[in-house]
């Protein structure tokens, strides 16, 4: 069993994680700080990663196995936010390693300031095999002040695996929301960060893997989509207007914001902030995101760079999507047989 009253409950769900998960659980057993509790909920893994984790349990008295079906990783999340007995949550994921010194210095930092709810660090990137991984990017904000001036300015906020919140804060605004899928975390520090302070340590105490099977590179369209309705959401909430999508349990299709919201052009908004960020990515260039990059195009929209994506569809084996964009960027439209303008996705989304 766990120390009856932890300081810390580590929150892990894991998902067919077998290839890094008994590295991320060294990475949490290896820490100076040892007061906590690490929840493990196994959310259905077909593959090994149950018995991995069973494996340290019963190495472990710290660590609980949580094992059920297949729910998700917002269900588990919040499954997770119910279970823990600390005050304090630290997040990790099953691919992402920790710091020695990570719980310890984040701990510390919030004893001395009660004020701030949520903590994050910097971060090291690295591949998937533990290299380190290339990224220019800035590092996400130190202060609370820094935190909203990065909201608005769209800049990176936070690194999920990377933070320790309060837990009666993060309950207290109804956790993790299942619409925002595949950005459930952005959407939670925006509902955060006008009833707390939010802070980054400028210290590298995760290191961050990258590699071609994770979310972000999965499921980029929808994320990158959910992500805009998100800021949406908390441009209603910061200008005292009611958030539509509060008790949503799925968004709605882009075409139905303008609805939703209750203004126009909402939908042609979001298309304009999502699109040069899906251009570069090949899973986003061949799922939903190329008919959303075209749609784009075609209500006059502009992106850098678009004859560069037209050759880039063809190294990643998309001719017939590299000829369509080719035509849209021509004409500003599509054409079907006998003159018809095709303004649908049967042909983009071949």
């Amino acid at each position: 069993m766990p120390p009856a009253s932890p300081s810390l409950s580590v929150a892990m769900s894991v998902y067919n994680g077998e290839r890094f998960l008994a590295a991320a659980i060294d990475s949490v057993l290896a820490q100076t700080f040892g007061d906590f509790e690490f929840l493990i909920l196994d959310d259905g893994s077909t593959d090994g990663s149950r018995a991995i984790a069973a494996r340290y349990a019963a190495q472990d008295r710290r660590i609980r196995l949580i094992a059920r079906e297949n729910r998700g990783l917002v269900a588990s999340l919040n499954q997770l936010l119910d279970e823990a007995q600390a005050p304090l949550i630290a997040r990790m994921d099953a691919d992402d390693l920790c710091r020695p010194e990570r719980f310890a210095r984040q701990i510390a930092f919030l004893a001395q300031h009660p004020e701030i709810g949520v903590l994050g660090s910097w971060t090291e990137d690295i591949d998937e095999h533990d290299a380190a991984y290339p990224l220019v990017a800035a590092d996400h904000p130190v202060d609370h002040e820094a935190f909203v001036a990065a909201i608005d300015s769209g800049a990176p906020l936070l690194c999920h695996p990377a933070v320790i919140y309060r837990r009666d804060i993060v309950r207290g605004v109804g956790g993790y929301h299942p619409a925002f899928r595949h950005c459930e975390d952005l959407d939670l520090w925006l509902r955060l960060a006008t009833v707390t302070r939010i802070a980054n340590l400028p210290e590298r105490l995760l290191r961050y893997r990258h590699y071609s099977q994770q979310v972000s590179s999965r499921h980029a369209t929808e994320q990158q989509v959910n992500a805009a309705i998100s800021r949406l959401a908390y441009a209603e909430r910061r200008a005292g207007r009611a958030d539509p999508t509060l008790r949503l349990t799925r968004l709605p299709p882009i075409d139905e914001l303008d609805h939703l919201f209750g203004r126009a052009g909402l939908a042609r908004s979001v298309r304009a902030m999502v699109a040069p960020g899906l251009l570069y990515s090949r899973a986003a260039m061949g799922d939903a995101g190329f008919a959303l990059v075209c749609r784009h195009v075609r209500e006059g929209g502009r992106c850098d760079g678009l004859w560069r994506t037209v050759a880039r569809l063809v190294l990643f084996g998309y001719p017939w999507r590299a000829l369509r964009l080719a035509l849209v960027l021509l004409t500003g439209t599509t054409r079907a047989p006998g003159g018809r303008t095709d303004h649908g996705a049967a042909v983009l989304s071949r």
